[in-house]
Order: C-alpha cells, then sequence, then structure tokens
C-alpha cells in the first residue's frame, strides 16, 4: 500500500519521523514534501498529496503543515478527496469508519510525534464501515461534482 506524504517548512522532522514509522509497518511512502526548513507554500504540497491520492498514484495521503488545517484545506480541493484534520486518535478512527477518508492531515506546531503515531495508526488500522454511512458520503460526492 502506498501513502502520498506531503509537508511544508514547518513539518519537516515531523513528516520524517512519520515517514519512518509508516515505512516501518511495511507501507511505501512517496514524498511529495519539502525536506527544506525554508519558508515555502503549504498549498503546493497539500495539492500534490491531494491529486496523487485521487489519481490511484497512492492508496491514501498524509499531509503535515503547522496546523495540518491550510494543506488540508488544499488537498480537499482535488476532486475525490476526503480530508481529516486530526489533533487526536478518535477523530482519525471515526473518520476513516464514517466518512471514508482518504488524507490525513495534523499540525506540526500542534501535536507531537508519539501523538501523530497514535493518530495514524488509528487512521491506517481503521477501515471504512459502508453500510449506513455510505448515503452520506454518497452526498458529499454529490455536493463535489456541484462545484
Amino acid at each position: 500500500m502506498k501513502i502520498a506524504m506531503g509537508n511544508d517548512h514547518s513539518a519537516v522532522e515531523l513528516k520524517n519521523a512519520i515517514q519512518a514509522y509508516v515505512e516501518s509497518k511495511g507501507y511505501e511512502v512517496i514524498n511529495f514534501g519539502t525536506d527544506s526548513t525554508e519558508s515555502c507554500d503549504y498549498p503546493v504540497y497539500g495539492e500534490k498529496v491531494g491529486r496523487a491520492v485521487a489519481s490511484g498514484e497512492a492508496d491514501y495521503g498524509i499531509a503535515i503543515c503547522g496546523t495540518g488545517i491550510g494543506i488540508g484545506i488544499a488537498a480537499g480541493k482535488v476532486k475525490g478527496v476526503r480530508v481529516c484534520t486530526c489533533s487526536e486518535p478518535y477523530s482519525a478512527r471515526l473518520s476513516r469508519m464514517h466518512n471514508n477518508t482518504n488524507v490525513l492531515t495534523f499540525g506540526a506546531r500542534v501535536i507531537g510525534v508519539e501523538m501523530a503515531k497514535m493518530i495514524v495508526d488509528e487512521w491506517l488500522d481503521n477501515a471504512y464501515e459502508g453500510g449506513r454511512h455510505q448515503r452520506r458520503v454518497d452526498q458529499l460526492a454529490e455536493i463535489e461534482s456541484r462545484g
């Protein structure tokens, strides 16, 4: 399984730690992020992650900026991407189970490495339940199709 990862300058250290962590769990990582701490623009990296997921180049995406919000907004502009920005594991788990999210974001200035690992574990280790939730996911896709 392939994970697209992207980050801005504020999240190089956390991206490197999470990349090593998910690779140790057997995932292949495609690095779309910067490896420099020189100021850069998070929308560029959010879009790259979103496009990789939407095109099927990657199965899932993880994107990290200072708060996780801006890079998540950018990734979420790509058709077919369902983003969750999480600062704790419970929301990450339910976003997968109920909303079928395919891009996870969090903030390097908000959480630490160990919390990020717990969030990633809950997100990757849980699957979409479908069933009663599918109607709502379909409604999200319908909203997206109307622009």
